[in-house]
C-alpha cells in the first residue's frame, strides 16, 4: 500500500501545448466511484491501455485518472519523434545487437501503426501524427561518422535509408550548419500536446472510458477482496476509485507505489520553442517548412521545424540532468534555456533577433539494463513503466502490451514483445549522483558542435 504520493512538479510552460487553441478539460475526480479497470497516468501508455481495452472489452467500465491537464505531463514535453528504429540513449551511438534491434524495430512499428489508426479513427489534425520520417543530422566529421556507422548497420538489418551532403542538408533546414545527414522513413512526427489531448478526447467520446484530469493519487490501498478478487482503493483529494485492475502508466512516479525501488533514473531533458517566425524571416531562412532532426551524436541536439496551428516556429532540445528528486531546479532550467539560445544562433545566424518564446523540462525513466519496469507488481495490479527515454513508441507499445495482460487477451496487437527481466538495482544514491552527473557532463561536452 502506498500514501502520501507526492507528484512531482513540471518545470517551465511546455510550448507545444501553449501554442494551440484552449481546449475544454475534463472535470476533476469529485466522487468515489468504482470500475472494472483503473488507469492511473494519461500519457502514452495510460491512453493506449485505455483504447486497447476498450477494444478489447468495450462493456467494461474503464476510468482513466491523470494529475495534471492532459498534455502538460512528460507526454506534451517531448521533442515529438515517434522513432520505429532502435534509440538506445544509454549507448555512444544508439545501437544494439541487430537481433534485439529487429525485435524492437517491430515493436515500434506496431505502436506507430496503433497511433495512425487512432489519429483516423478520431479524426485528428493533421500535424497531430505524421508519417514523414526523420534525419540524424552531423555537423562534424566525428557526427559523419557515426552516421556512416549507423548506415552500416542499417545494411545488416535490409533497412531503407538515404544519405544527404551538405547542400541537401541547406536545402532542408535553409542552414549549412550540417555537413551531412542519414534520412530514414519509417518515424512518426507528433505534435505531441496535440496527439496526447486529442487521443484523450478521441476515447473520452467514441468508447466507454471515463478520463479525470487534475485528479492526482495520493494513495493506493488495499480495500480486502470481493467475489475472490483483491480490491484496490486509489484515493485522490476529492474522490476515490475503487478497482480489481489498476496500471500503473506513471513512468518513474512507479517507485512512489512502492514498486522497482531504487531501480530506475529520472533525468530531465530540455527544450526550447521560438516565437514564430515573421514572413520576411521566414522567407530569409529558407528550407523547407517542417522537418525534424536527431543528432548523430547521442547527447547533441534535436532541432524541429514546425508549420501548422501554432504557426512557422523551431525547436530545440539539449541538454540533461540526473533529478533522482523527479524536480528540476530553476538553475537548470536557466542553464538549459541559455544552451538553447547558444545552439539556436550557431545554427540559424540569419535569425540573430529570434528569441526563444517557451522554454520547459521533462522528466524521462531510464533503467540500467535498457528495460520496461512492466508486469504484474501486485495481485491485479500491472505496471507500464520505464520507456527509457522513448515515451513516444515504446510508451505506446507497453500501454497496449499492459492492456492486454491484465485482461487475458490472447491476440496481441504486439506479437513480437518478449517479456524481459526486471530493471537492476541503483547503486547508492552519492554513487549514482557522482556518476551519472559526471557521465552526462563529460557526455555533452564531447558532443562538441553536434550540441
Amino acid at each position: 500500500m502506498a500514501s502520501n504520493i507526492k507528484i512531482p512538479i513540471n518545470p517551465g510552460r511546455t510550448g507545444w501545448k501553449e501554442i494551440l487553441p484552449t481546449r475544454t478539460v475534463n472535470q476533476n475526480l469529485l466522487d468515489n466511484i468504482n470500475a472494472d479497470y483503473l488507469i492511473i497516468g494519461g500519457g502514452f501508455a495510460g491512453l493506449s491501455a485505455a483504447r486497447r481495452l476498450n477494444q478489447i472489452d468495450a462493456s467494461a467500465k474503464i476510468v482513466l485518472v491523470e494529475a495534471c491537464e492532459i498534455g502538460e505531463g512528460p507526454a506534451g514535453r517531448n521533442s515529438g519523434f515517434m522513432i520505429d528504429l532502435p534509440h538506445n540513449l544509454a549507448s555512444d551511438d544508439y545501437l544494439g545487437s541487430l537481433e534485439k534491434d529487429r525485435e524492437q524495430t517491430l515493436i515500434n512499428r506496431s505502436a506507430i501503426e496503433f497511433a495512425k489508426r487512432a489519429s483516423e479513427e478520431y479524426e485528428m489534425p493533421a500535424e497531430a501524427i505524421q508519417l514523414v520520417g526523420k534525419t540524424n543530422a552531423a555537423a562534424s566529421k566525428k557526427g559523419m561518422k557515426f552516421n556512416t556507422d549507423y548506415a552500416k548497420h542499417l545494411d545488416k538489418t535490409s533497412e531503407a535509408y538515404k544519405m544527404l551532403d551538405a547542400q541537401e542538408m541547406k536545402s532542408l533546414t535553409g542552414t549549412d550548419y550540417y555537413i551531412n545527414g542519414l534520412w530514414t522513413p519509417g518515424t512518426a512526427m507528433l505534435q505531441p500536446a496535440l496527439y496526447i489531448q486529442s487521443l484523450a478526447d478521441g476515447i473520452s467520446k467514441k468508447s466507454n472510458v471515463v478520463i479525470y484530469e487534475n485528479s492526482p493519487v495520493i494513495a493506493l490501498e488495499d480495500e480486502g477482496r470481493h467475489d475472490g478478487l483483491k480490491i484496490w482503493k486509489a484515493k485522490t483529494n476529492y474522490g476515490s476509485i475503487s478497482s480489481p485492475k489498476i496500471i500503473l502508466a506513471v513512468n518513474g512516479i512507479v517507485e512512489r507505489f512502492g514498486y522497482f525501488k531504487n531501480s530506475l533514473m529520472t533525468i530531465f531533458t530540455y527544450s526550447s520553442l521560438t516565437r514564430e517566425l515573421t514572413l520576411d524571416e521566414s522567407n530569409s531562412l529558407g528550407g523547407s517548412p517542417e522537418w525534424g532532426l536527431t543528432s548523430a551524436d547521442a547527447m547533441g541536439s534535436s532541432v524541429r521545424r514546425i508549420s501548422g496551428i501554432g504557426g512557422d516556429r523551431i525547436l530545440v532540445r539539449n541538454r540533461w540532468s540526473y533529478n533522482p528528486s523527479m524536480e528540476a531546479k530553476d538553475s537548470f532550467m536557466s542553464a538549459a534555456a541559455n544552451s538553447h539560445n547558444e545552439s539556436f544562433k550557431a545554427r540559424f545566424p540569419i535569425l540573430k533577433k529570434m528569441s526563444m518564446e517557451y522554454s520547459w523540462g521533462g522528466r524521462l525513466c531510464l533503467s540500467l539494463n535498457n528495460v520496461f519496469a512492466q508486469g504484474e507488481v501486485d495481485e491485479g495490479v500491472y505496471s507500464a513503466c520505464c520507456q527509457n527515454g522513448l515515451g513516444t513508441a515504446k510508451g505506446t507499445a507497453i500501454g497496449i502490451i499492459t492492456a492486454e495482460k491484465i485482461s487475458d487477451e490472447k491476440n496481441s496487437l504486439i506479437p513480437n514483445f518478449k517479456d524481459e527481466e526486471s530493471p537492476k538495482k541503483l547503486m547508492p544514491k552519492p554513487l549514482m549522483w557522482v556518476g551519472v552527473s559526471s557521465y552526462v557532463l563529460w557526455k555533452e561536452f564531447m558532443a562538441g558542435k553536434e550540441k
